[in-house]
């Protein structure tokens, strides 16, 4: 039995390399924020969201409508989603108490804790097929579509009550039969488990049934080592069944612990979904464009991490730059900038996994790699200077990027002369954009983004955050020509004003 939630004919790979880059990513774009936004205090949740969100689908759109439709499934039957999400985890919290394979290693045990696990799955599974009868009608996803059909076809009434006979019968109510052939030496070999004829038959077949001639033995209560001779003979039969009935059980487990996995992001999803919408902050699902197509525009876009901080209204901002490959923003401090930078990072990645974005419309290209270059604090063991700290990073990302990717700058290289930092600087874009990557850059290098405003490119965008006329900041960006200043003094007086040393008294 397979889940398919969230690849269409395949499982998710929980064990694949997240990507280089994840530390700065989830640093970044404050992605603990989203995480936990998902998983509440569920930290199961939490790790499903962030593998499922750092791998994304590349340039996969097919994969990424597939998850969007499953999780649209799950937002409007959450109830019914979630219950199945609780059988998977009753499941792994039930084998979690056997000791099977754990504690007993011998075949005896092992089958026994086997037998023990199964009967309870049979029982879970039942609840998954009623639960599936009940609701199925109620989802239109592919995703959850085929996996209600699998569980009707793989579960059928017959499926039940031959496992029910099989478990009954392992428990050996007649005892345990065991043939086996002469060997070399008089040693006993080819141990092989049967059924008892009288399991087999009826109570009035045995009882009229002609009795053939048999032998036996009794052992001894105080005759260890007879007693360890016979359990012997007895493990060499049982082995191979009780092997077999353990996988029996590990491949359900599989079962549901893919479940678990694949459907807590959803669910994860779905929790997130409901927090935001009980805010009232805009919700969409982003209309995916093929990689390489530059198609970027939204409206009313937000910080989902901003959002769920100070949990009301934020300022959204709305983008219509189709065909372009470079985005230099500028003005006031405090203004908004780095807040817009990271609702674009945070939108492309909810996107990438197949999620929703905090905007009312959201279309852009799938690209195939997000970066990030954000400024960071001093290093503290000073074994290096901010700057050089800087430009071992952007080598790291260097060696990692590739064509059709997102670039994303944070006052970057600022850590030295402004003509120094913006020659870096300007270089460094414009590789990348030779190299086909998108460029965000978020700075106060007036020579830097001038610069590119002189050169006129065609797929340039400048943004500047808006200064209103009594200095206060509307957390809007507008486009506009970079300014030299970055109205600092607004901010001080802001902070300072009441502050001013008084007059001296004569």
């Amino acid at each position: 039995m397979k889940t398919h939630l969230l690849y269409r004919g395949r499982d998710f790979d929980w064990e694949q390399t997240p990507p280089p880059n994840h530390e700065a990513l989830i640093q970044d774009l404050n992605l603990e924020t989203i995480f936990k936004g998902m998983a509440g205090n569920d930290p199961f949740l939490a790790e499903a969201a962030k593998r499922v969100m750092l791998a994304g689908v590349g340039d996969d759109i097919e994969t990424l409508l597939f998850r969007q439709s499953v999780l649209k499934d799950c937002i409007q039957n959450k109830a019914i989603a979630s219950k199945i999400y609780d059988l998977a985890v009753e499941a792994n919290e039930r084998k979690r108490k056997q000791w099977f394979g754990v504690l007993n290693k011998s075949p005896i045990g092992i089958l026994s804790g086997a037998i023990e696990l199964l009967q309870v799955l049979m029982e879970i599974l039942g609840k998954l097929r009623a639960l599936g009868r009940e609701s199925s009608s109620k989802f239109q996803s592919e995703g959850f579509v085929t996996f209600f059909k699998m569980v009707e076809s793989e579960l059928p009434d017959e499926y039940f009550d031959r496992i029910k006979v099989y478990l009954r019968d392992l428990k050996f109510p007649e005892g345990i039969l065991v043939s086996a052939d002469l060997g070399e030496a008089a040693e006993s070999a080819q141990h092989t488990l049967r059924r008892s004829q009288r399991a087999k038959s009826g109570l009035l077949s045995r009882v009229f049934s002609d009795k053939t001639q048999s032998f036996s033995f009794k052992i001894s209560d105080k005759d260890d080592a007879g007693a360890k001779a016979i359990g012997a003979l007895r493990d060499r039969g049982v082995n191979p069944v009780s092997n077999a009935v353990a996988q029996s059980a590990e491949h359900i487990m599989t079962f549901f612990a893919m479940l678990r996995s694949e459907l807590g992001f959803y669910i994860g999803a779905a929790n997130l979904h409901a927090t935001l919408s009980q805010q009232s902050q805009p919700l969409c699902f982003p209309t995916p464009a093929p990689v390489g197509s530059l198609k970027h525009s939204f409206t009313d876009l937000r910080d989902i991490s901003l959002a769920l901080t100070v949990g009301k209204q934020i300022t959204g901002n709305d983008l219509n730059a189709d065909g372009k490959e470079l985005f230099m923003i500028t003005g006031a401090n405090q203004g908004g900038k780095s807040t817009f930078l990271r609702a674009t990072g945070l939108a492309q990645m909810m996107m990438q996994c197949g999620m929703f974005v905090t905007a009312t419309a959201f279309s852009c290209a799938l690209v195939r790699h997000v970066f990030t270059h954000f400024t960071r604090e001093e290093d503290v063991t000073m074994k290096s200077g901010k700057f050089d700290e800087e430009l071992r990073r952007m080598s790291t990302i260097i060696d990692n990027i590739s064509a059709d990717s997102l670039m994303l700058f944070n006052e970057s290289f600022a850590a030295t002369n402004e003509r120094e930092g913006s020659e870096i600087a300007r270089q460094i874009v414009r590789a990348l954009l030779e190299s086909k990557v998108k460029v965000f850059f978020v700075t106060h290098l007036y020579e830097l983004s001038h610069g590119f405003w002189k050169d006129s490119l065609p797929g340039g965008v400048f943004l500047r955050a808006e200064r209103l006329d009594d200095g206060k900041r509307s957390f809007k960006l507008v486009p506009g020509e970079p300014l030299q200043t970055s109205f600092g003094e607004d901010l001080y007086e802001e902070i300072f004003a009441d502050k001013k040393p008084q007059p001296a008294l004569n």
